[in-house]
């Protein structure tokens, strides 16, 4: 059932959400919540149809779909929105179809047990860890269209309700993906089709309102720039809502004095194919003793994805991230460094610790840097483009957690989205 949502509404001269927005999301959540044990209960097979309908249907639809997206991404032009970020928000004919086979893909990947046995215990008893689903799960993400299939069917996997909310250059296109394609094949699957919400308001409102309601859904992917993924992290936190954020992104390469520049040149190119995204290379640490030597295959690695370096003296902290630029997204930061310590230091201390790389031939000093490097994900010769859900584990992601706590760190799959139960049994039970 689509809440209907009236437009136009702003905020009170107080600078509080109006009623009309809150509402909206609550009952978005009242209905996920309602419709849950539908999922919850659904056999696999159920699932794994649903799932597999949802790719059939993309690509029958697939006329309606990019005509949804071309009219978001005419509006967003039409504001001046960056080349970087149109980018996010453009659904092609070849994502689409990318987009069906990741489907496909989670569809044929295992469930996960719902019960692992742990151990037995004095009295002839045993002790089972039971997988339950969290019930409903929020998620908060901007101009990506893309994520709204990526979430909703890793909830479905999970077999946790959601409730998505996506920005207003991207609310057409999620708007159009659920009607044509998530809701019918739930149904078809024989599962309730409200189990995934959209919330139908475009205010940035919304997003908060969905971090303070901690008995209809717990738990909040949060996706988007550092600073509004901060302030709605520390929302939910005051409003006892737990979170998973993706924040801040930018991916760090050090080019080590003992790297060969063939795999440099490589390394620099295939980090840099797409800008607007958060593992990109954003920071280049160049050791002192190679740097002159080094630096013109470099700078035409640059020049060949038409990306410009910044130089010192920085006009930015040095872990800056260009992806979120509006206008200078296509650039990357330059600077020298003393050795593989240094570089460590920076990695983690002035960037966000969602990835950093080392090219290098020396073993010892690879071992060297991915021991000191404390950051989500650490490459050897290999582009932190590959910190993906998708690339590394085969299964679309919700986001990738930067958490420096037990649970759930990098990308966030369907395997992750359960809560523990533990189940005691008379032994044989």
């Amino acid at each position: 059932m689509r809440v209907p949502g009236a437009a136009g509404c702003g905020r009170r001269k107080d600078g509080t959400v109006t009623d009309e927005v809150a509402k909206a999301v609550e009952e978005c959540a009242r209905a996920a919540k309602d419709a849950a044990p539908s999922l919850a209960r659904a056999t696999n097979e159920a699932v794994d149809a649903a799932l597999n309908s949802m790719a059939q249907r993309l690509l029958a639809h697939r006329e309606a779909i990019l005509k949804a997206n071309r009219q978001d991404v005419s509006t967003a032009q039409s504001t001046g929105m960056s080349a970087g970020l149109l980018d996010r928000l453009t659904i092609t004919e070849s994502r689409l179809t990318d987009m069906a086979d990741q489907l496909r893909l989670l569809a044929s990947a295992p469930h996960q047990d719902r019960s692992v046995v742990v151990s037995t215990l004095p009295g002839d008893l045993r002790l089972v860890e039971r997988r339950r689903p969290v019930g409903v799960i929020g998620a908060n993400y901007e101009a990506r269209p893309n994520v709204t299939v990526d979430v909703a069917s890793q909830l479905v996997k999970s077999r946790n309700a959601g409730v998505l909310r996506t920005g207003s250059a991207a609310l057409g296109s999620a708007t159009c993906l659920l009607d044509v394609v998530i809701r019918p094949a739930l149904a078809e699957a024989g599962i309730d089709e409200r189990v995934v919400q959209l919330v139908p308001r475009a205010e940035r409102e919304a997003a908060t309102e969905l971090v303070r309601l901690p008995d209809l859904v717990p738990l909040v992917i949060l996706r988007g720039s550092g600073d509004s993924t901060r302030s709605l992290a520390l929302t939910a936190a005051q409003h006892g809502v737990r979170t998973l954020a993706h924040a801040d992104g930018g991916g760090v390469l050090y080019v080590d004095e003992n790297a060969d520049e063939d795999t440099v040149r490589s390394l620099i190119t295939n980090s840099l194919d797409r800008l607007g995204v958060c593992n990109r290379l954003n920071l280049l640490l160049i050791h002192d003793a190679v740097h002159d030597q080094i630096w013109p295959i470099v700078s035409e690695a640059l020049a060949e994805r038409g990306v410009t370096p910044s130089l010192p003296p920085h006009e930015h902290p040095i872990g800056y991230e260009w992806a979120l630029d509006s206008e200078r997204e296509a650039t990357v930061t330059v600077a020298r460094v003393g050795g593989v310590a240094e570089a460590v230091r920076i990695a983690n201390e002035q960037t966000s610790g969602l990835a950093a790389g080392i090219a290098t031939e020396d073993a010892a000093t690879a071992e060297a840097f991915f021991d000191g490097y404390q950051g989500t994900g650490v490459f050897w010769n290999a582009p932190t483009r590959l910190l993906d859900g998708f690339k590394l584990l085969g299964v679309p992601e919700t986001g990738i957690n930067l958490d420096k706590v037990p649970g759930p760190r990098g990308p966030v799959t369907y395997t992750d989205l359960y809560v523990r139960q533990y189940a005691v049994l008379p032994a044989g039970r």
